[in-house]
Formats: structure tokens, sequence, C-alpha cells
């Protein structure tokens, strides 16, 4: 069974994250669901968002000298850069990318930002 949506499981303890995280996850969600119509916008809609957060990150990232920013933001870069390729004609290559996004968010939850987490939790800001 593939794994959609927010679980409480995904929280990292920091409220800006948690919400940020669970709205994208619930935003993949929609976006999965989605008529033809209305993925195009939806999908600009995820990838502003995305932007955003990766964004937010990568500026805490510099904040506190975090020693995995080079790793960290590559993983960003490629998610967007595999979303911006992508060829607004062709619905279900888009809808097909859009399914891998949200395991990918959970890997890089449960990996790259808990790690993120627990650097900003030990008091590095």
């Amino acid at each position: 069974m593939e794994e959609r949506g927010w679980n409480p499981d995904m929280a990292l303890g920091i409220p800006l994250f948690d919400e940020a995280h669970q709205a994208l996850a619930e935003q993949i969600d929609v976006l999965m669901d989605a008529s033809d119509a209305d993925f195009l916008q939806g999908l600009q809609q995820l990838i502003e968002c995305l932007e955003e957060d990766f964004r937010h990150e990568e500026e805490l990232m510099e904040t506190i000298n975090y020693p995995a920013i080079r790793q960290h933001r590559e993983q960003h870069a490629r998610v967007l850069a595999s979303l911006h390729q992508l060829d607004e004609t062709d619905i279900a290559a888009g809808k097909e990318a859009v399914k891998l996004v949200l395991p990918w968010f959970h890997a890089h939850l449960a990996t790259a930002d808990t790690a993120l987490a627990r650097a900003l939790q030990a008091g590095a800001v």
C-alpha cells in the first residue's frame, strides 16, 4: 500500500517545519487526485510551495553553518529540476512525477530533515 498524505510520525518537533511539511504532504495528496483540468495549476502551486519551503530550510542551514548543507541542497535541487523539466502538455507524465514526489518527500523528512531538526533543536540557532 502506498503511503499518502501526512501522519503524526512525520512530525519533526519544530512547529514551522511541521506545519509547512504537513501542508506540502496534503497538497501532493490532493494533486495526485486532481482532474486533468486542475492538474497544471496545482502542479505550479506545488512547485512554488516546495521552492519556498526549501528556501526557508536552506536559510536556516546557512544561519547555523550546517555541515550537511551541500547534500541537503542537492536533494532539493534534484526534485525541483525534475519538476521544472516536465512537459506541461503531458499530464500523464506530470501525474507520474507527482506520484514519485511523495515517497521522496517521506524519505527526505525521515533522513535529511530529521538531521536538520536535531541540529536546530540542539541549540545551534
